[in-house]
């Protein structure tokens, strides 16, 4: 039997022998994850020849998910990045069954927040739409009359509190069809999934005060002073507000797509009041400073929409600043962490991302590989009194793609119908490559530099488009396919040169 403890033990399995044959057992109709196995009331063939208890001829684990196809890579030259990766990777196999489970020992249920904050991650690794198809139709099965969306679907326990209702879990039922759509291209699950959307941002809206929502459970497992769980270092009004700002403005996009053009500005209207309501009560217009000024404060509103243009360098500067300021530790939690990992990405701290990570003595991946975890765990500290096989907090596992490796998609893009690869070479990281099998066929970016050289080979199928972005300095030289690129355009952030391909292969050599 499973329990609420730490290890989700104790369970065990009890089976009587029939005879004196050779006999062959196997569990039925359930499964544990588990990293020791301790077997009483047999010994092994060919131990204590006088013992009269049974002989175990052969003892097999068998690991055991979803039946997703794998379509993706990666690794660099970082032997902790690429561990890291396998500690992730473990973690997303362990709790990829029927639904995404949030451990394999203990409750495996459905907490809904790792559908989307861990969605890039898994589906860079396996190909989801089937599961994710069936996740959205365990969505509209769970939702109350009310309109909200509990924090498990379906819901097999009914809890309480912001155990039962926190939006930064039922938000799942707005972002996965849009992340279905933005994958896959897929426009039948924003049909059927939209009253279920709908609804439940008209539910937010009700329990919201003057468009600023309060309740539920924040940055969950955060690493503040105290023992992790509710949110410490940020209000929770900041994380629940920010993804109800999002699920309006993707709702906007969503209607506009099925052509629902007088929700599209009505929910474009009601974003505008979320934003100017979130700024009026937690924007220091002065310091720069959004709340509290923890990571999660700062990076969760701004990736979800609500820092004006103008004021979104300063406030990447201040969150650079605060986290240089707390010895480049973590402290974002398992809300934040999505967020603070793509706000340093695209707002060209991609350097202190490396920095923050490539380390183990501070809680984080490292240090949890240095305590022995061979999946992720619940706690950045890999604390023993939580459950230490969890799909919580990998959400670096994206980035591994998107930013070292480079592949992701243009903004605007659906279905990888214009791919972006924009390599990153930062830290001591000397090569990475990646590949990643899109709705067109296979996409591969892999990179390597040495002294003043940078090599690329990059793969875009047919029927898709390519935008590379390339680093270059002021006396670079660049060659495609061996041809000398006489004339290009730096990028905004002037460190990187824009380069528009069709599809094909592409080996890239740049001398700086």
């Amino acid at each position: 039997m499973s329990n609420q403890a730490a290890t989700g033990a104790p369970f065990f399995y009890t089976y009587t022998l029939r005879s004196d044959d050779v006999e062959y057992w196997q569990p039925r109709f359930t499964y544990y994850g588990f990293r020791y196995v301790q077997v009483e009331g047999a010994v092994p063939s060919g131990g204590n020849s006088q013992s009269d208890l049974p002989k175990i001829l052969e003892l097999k684990a068998l690991h055991n998910r979803n039946s997703n196809p794998s379509n993706g890579s990666f690794e660099c030259s970082n032997p902790l990045f690429n561990k890291i990766y396998t500690l992730i990777n473990w973690a997303i196999k362990s709790n990829m069954q029927s639904v995404i489970t949030d451990c394999p020992h203990r409750e495996k249920l459905s907490w809904l927040e790792q559908d989307y904050l861990m969605g890039n991650s898994i589906h860079y690794n396996f190909d989801i739409y089937n599961l994710y198809r069936k996740l959205v139709n365990d969505l509209i099965d769970a939702q109350y009359p009310q309109g909200f969306v509990p924090d498990i679907a379906p819901e097999y326990v009914v809890f309480e509190g912001g155990f039962l209702d926190s939006p930064e879990w039922g938000s799942s039922a707005v972002i996965l069809p849009w992340l279905l759509y933005s994958w896959y291209g897929d426009t039948e699950v924003l049909e059927k999934a939209y009253p279920m959307m709908k609804n439940y941002v008209a539910y937010l809206a009700t329990k919201a005060s003057d468009n600023i929502l309060y309740h539920g459970l924040g940055d969950w497992y955060d690493y503040g002073p105290g023992f992790p769980g509710e949110a410490q270092l940020t209000p929770k009004a900041v994380t629940a507000t920010s993804i109800y700002h999002y699920d309006v403005l993707l709702l906007s996009k969503m209607a506009a797509v099925l052509n629902k053009m007088d929700d599209a500005k009505a929910l474009a209207t009601q974003a505008a009041a979320i934003k100017s309501s979130f700024n009026k009560k937690f924007f220091n217009p002065v310091t720069n400073v959004i709340a509290t000024g923890s990571q999660t404060s700062m990076a969760m509103p701004y990736i979800t929409g609500l820092v004006d243009d103008d004021k979104k360098e300063a406030v990447i500067k201040n969150l650079v600043d605060s986290i240089y300021a707390n010895n480049k530790a973590l402290t974002a939690g398992d809300i934040g962490f999505n967020f603070l990992v793509k706000a340093l990405d695209e707002g060209g701290a991609s350097q202190l991302l490396f920095d923050m990570n490539n380390r183990d003595d501070v809680a984080g991946y490292g240090f949890q590989l240095k305590k022995g975890a061979t999946a992720l765990t619940e706690s950045w500290a890999a604390l023993e009194e939580v459950s230490n096989n969890h799909l919580m907090l990998g959400h670096i596992m994206e980035w591994f793609y998107s930013g070292l490796a480079g592949i992701s998609q243009e903004e605007n893009s659906i279905g990888y119908k214009k791919i972006k690869i924009r390599p990153q070479p930062v830290g001591d990281i000397t090569y990475a490559k990646g590949s990643f099998h899109s709705p067109y066929g296979w996409v591969k970016s892999s990179w390597r530099k040495n002294d003043n050289l940078f090599f690329a080979d990059v793969e875009i199928p047919v029927n898709s488009e390519g935008v590379l972005y390339l680093p270059v300095s002021e006396i670079s030289i660049v060659y495609i396919n061996g041809k000398v690129l006489k004339r290009f355009n730096k990028s905004a952030d002037g460190k990187t040169t824009k380069i528009e391909i069709g599809s094909g292969k592409y080996h890239i050599e740049i001398i700086n």
